[in-house]
Formats: C-alpha cells, sequence, structure tokens
C-alpha cells in the first residue's frame, strides 16, 4: 500500500466490507478476510450471516443469522461509514442470499463487489443450501464486479464440469450468462496431465487473462478461496483496476498458501501474515 492510500496522519485507509460466516478455527470466512484486509492495508468490516462451529477437521455446526440482524449489521455499517468494495462469502440459505443482493443492489454502481460463490467448504462440507443457487445465480451474480468460484463451484452453479484447461474458458462464460461483469475461474483443483502449474482464467468475455502459479506441496490450504475474494476486493477499494487487483492478489495467495501451517489433526490455514513473519 502506498503512503497516499494510507493517508497523511489519521485519515482512514481504505474500507472493504465482508459478508459471510464465521469460522471458529479463524481459518476461513470472517476471520479470514479480516485478516487479509488487515495484511493489505484496508480497513476490515463485517456482516456476519452464519456462526459455523468447525476446526481443522471439518465444520461440526451451522447456524444462520437472522434475515434482520444481517440488515442490521449492513445498514449500521454502510450508513455511517461507508465502504469502497464489499465482498461476499457464506450465504447459506435462499432468503439470507435475497437479503444480501437486495442490499448490494442499493450501494450503485461505485462500489465493486467481489462474490466468492461459496458452495462447500475444504473439508467438503455443504456451506450454501441447494435451493440458495438460483437465487445466487439470478440475484447476486448480476451485482458482481468479479465472481470467483473454483471449479466445483462453476459446476453447482452451472452444470459445466471443466475436465482440463481447455474447458475454463467455455464455463467461464456460461458464469457470465449470469450477468458478473467479470469471472475468475479458479483451476487450483484442476489435474491437467500432470501439470505443475496452477491455473486460473479472468475474463469478462472479451479479454482473458490467465495466471499460472507453481503448484505448491502443501495440504495446509484453508482459507484459500476466502482470502483470495477478499485479497480482490481489498486490491479493488486501494484503486486498482480488475485485472491488475486480481493479480495482486494472486500474488498475496500464493505467499500464503506457500506459509500455510498445521493446526489440530486435519487441514491447517493459509498464513495471512505471511509478509511480516
Amino acid at each position: 500500500m502506498t503512503d497516499a492510500a494510507r493517508g497523511p496522519g489519521g485519515t482512514a485507509p481504505a474500507r472493504v466490507l465482508t459478508l459471510a460466516g464465521s469460522d471458529s478455527g479463524g481459518g476461513a470466512g470472517i476471520q479470514a478476510d479480516l485478516k487479509t484486509m488487515l495484511a493489505l492495508g484496508v480497513h476490515g468490516m463485517s456482516v456476519l450471516t452464519a456462526v459455523t462451529a468447525q476446526n481443522s477437521l471439518g465444520v461440526h455446526g451451522a447456524w444462520e443469522l437472522p434475515e434482520e440482524a444481517v440488515r442490521a449489521q449492513f445498514d449500521a455499517v454502510v450508513g455511517d461509514i461507508g465502504v469502497q468494495a464489499v465482498k461476499t462469502g457464506m450465504l447459506s440459505s435462499a432468503a439470507l442470499a435475497a437479503t444480501v443482493a437486495g442490499l448490494l443492489g442499493g450501494l450503485g454502481p461505485g462500489v465493486p463487489v467481489v462474490v466468492d460463490p461459496v458452495g462447500v467448504s475444504k473439508h467438503g462440507d455443504a456451506l450454501l443450501a441447494a435451493e440458495a443457487v438460483e437465487t445466487v445465480r439470478t440475484r447476486l451474480l448480476p451485482l458482481a464486479t468479479v465472481a470467483t468460484p473454483n471449479l466445483d463451484e462453476v459446476t453447482q452453479l452451472t452444470g459445466v464440469t471443466v475436465h482440463d484447461e481447455s474447458g475454463m474458458r467455455a464455463a467461464a462464460d456460461a458464469v457470465l450468462r449470469y450477468g458478473p461483469r467479470w469471472v475468475l475461474v479458479k483451476g487450483g483443483h484442476l489435474a491437467d496431465g500432470g501439470s505443475q502449474d496452477a491455473v486460473d482464467l479472468l475474463t469478462d468475455g472479451s479479454a482473458a487473462h490467465w495466471y499460472r502459479t507453481r503448484r505448491l506441496d502443501n495440504r495446509h490450504t484453508h482459507g484459500t478461496g476466502c482470502t483470495l475474494a477478499s485479497a480482490i476486493a481489498s486490491h479493488l477499494a486501494l484503486g486498482h483496476d480488475v485485472p491488475e487487483a486480481v493479480g495482486l492478489a494472486k500474488d498475496y495467495v500464493t505467499g500464503a498458501i506457500a506459509a500455510g501451517f498445521p493446526l489440530g489433526a486435519g487441514i491447517g490455514p493459509v498464513d495471512h501474515g505471511w509478509r511480516t513473519r
């Protein structure tokens, strides 16, 4: 972050709002979002949509917050503090997805929105009800400046299954038909002929940007998707355009994955503070 972005003296930094669920283990969700925002020099704020009982082994319980609680949190933050970018994560139900879409629709075109269409946790636990998928497709994706589905979420949203790198463009086009300005198809789960690279595709249907990073041999990757989406939102709030924001976010999350560490008996988190350790 530049000195200009930070501001002189006590001037507030750029402000980013996350609407997502809590991860009691601290690796993903709201906790990962706020850690990422702090690491990247923006002021993170939160609207909690759900509470999970979660650790390195999986999600052991989840409880949605009432819609009025979500609205009240959002109105309190936006009405007083304001936002310069928004990121969405776990929305759980059709009712909450519709509530969040209604709130974001009132922000206006000047506030970029990053939609991470969270479907399942790193451990395979469902975080979005089946009946909520249509609401995400038709209400939330049209509001997205950038949508960031992984390959499983692409299939959940569009029915398109990606088997190799050449199928990622068709998958992106299928997501774009629901209305986001840009889509970042995350290919980290793709094993394309034993490739040593992890490949992501960003496109608006015209321009295409491919991001290639060395596939890292580290199983401790809990929170990767939340961290990437939050990093993109942070860089958008700092004034970068979408391809620049994604490139900078990829650099940050790649370092966080490389530094991921073991916690508990299962999958540990990425290291959000890797740049300062």
